[in-house]
């Protein structure tokens, strides 16, 4: 195999090669050879497996071709995609996806993870760079304004709406030990944040942020720091349910004043912070501003399901698959 150009991760770093067998292009996962990232690496190896194994042949997971150990590296072979939504997203100067496409794209994320959870897995790193585009064509538009100007820019629009779901390496069996925290900060679910423990919602919680991205061209909670998250959940969607309050840990306790109020602003971090959540608003605002007609309610109504507190309340991926949102496709 010749390799053609390279992404640089954490993890190690995807190589596009020239399969010689064949004939056809791949992506090469090489994973450093560290214990926890090769550990993470045979994870992703028997979860493609088995997701492999079980799909019917309408999968919205990337495709696994074969693995291989190469100088104690673990190197994954995969079908060849396109670039990730926040990838499109970062090079459209993050102009936002039109919500014909989002519901589009929402649908396909939303099989891909009822899929898995079918099968009792929890993917726990739903995020727009885990979702690839099946094809890297697009066609370019004018029509999309930057905030600051009146300036009209030309946007890009993908081709295809085609997605698929990959980066396996964090996802769990619902039966087996979990980790205390997961998902990437800006998608990560509040029951998390608390310490309450996490199961199937908490891919819900994420995907309900990813659709929210994918209209408005940024990040729902843009963050770093848990006592800041809280306070931009709460904005956004309201004060956080005393009985999950109650059940926090003990790590999580110094968030709440007594009782179930959120120790905010007063513990804020910096005045910085304390702007940053002020400068949020209400998900129905916050989404009107960038979606209009009839598709705004449902989205926003679709939004109120995948981004409850209490994760028992979350809608399934299931049930959200039936969203009126999703009304009406091809």
């Amino acid at each position: 195999m010749l390799r053609i150009a390279s992404c640089v991760g954490t993890f190690g770093r995807v190589l596009e090669c020239w399969d010689r067998q064949t004939r056809e292009y791949v992506a090469i996962k090489v994973v450093r050879s560290i214990r926890k990232y090769r550990e993470a690496a045979m994870i992703e190896i028997d979860v493609l497996q088995n997701l492999a194994k079980n799909e019917g042949g309408g999968s919205r997971c990337v495709q696994i071709r074969n693995w291989f150990d190469y100088r104690n590296h673990i190197c994954i072979v995969f079908e060849k995609l396109g670039p990730s939504l926040f990838d499109f997203l970062k090079r459209n100067k993050y102009c936002p996806f039109p919500v014909d496409l989002v519901r589009e794209f929402g649908r396909q994320l939303l099989e891909s993870v009822a899929y898995m959870h079918d099968l009792s897995l929890i993917h726990t790193d739903l995020k727009p760079e885990n979702i690839l585009l099946v094809s890297s064509e697009y066609v370019k538009l004018p029509g999309c304004k930057r905030k600051a100007t009146d300036e009209t820019h030309f946007r890009c629009l993908p081709k295809s709406s085609a997605i698929k779901l990959i980066d396996f390496g964090s996802t769990a069996f619902d039966n087996q030990n979990h980790s205390s925290i997961v998902s990437t900060r800006h998608y990560r679910a509040p029951e998390v944040i608390l310490g309450l423990g996490w199961t199937y919602p908490c891919d819900l919680w994420s995907i309900g942020c990813i659709l929210v991205e994918l209209c408005s061209g940024e990040a729902l909670f843009q963050t770093h720091e848990n006592l800041e998250h809280l306070a931009m959940m709460e904005r956004v969607l309201g004060p956080l349910p005393e009985h999950m309050v109650r059940k926090a840990d003990c790590g999580a306790e110094k968030y709440f004043r007594r009782g179930s109020r959120l120790n905010w602003p007063e513990g804020a971090i910096s005045r910085e912070s304390i702007r940053a959540v002020n400068k949020m608003d209400h998900l129905k605002n916050l989404v009107s501003q960038h979606v209009v007609g009839a598709s705004r309610f449902l989205l926003i109504d679709l939004l109120h399901g995948l981004l409850k507190f209490d994760p028992s309340e979350r809608i399934t991926a299931r049930d959200a698959l039936n969203h009126p949102f999703f009304e009406n496709m091809s």
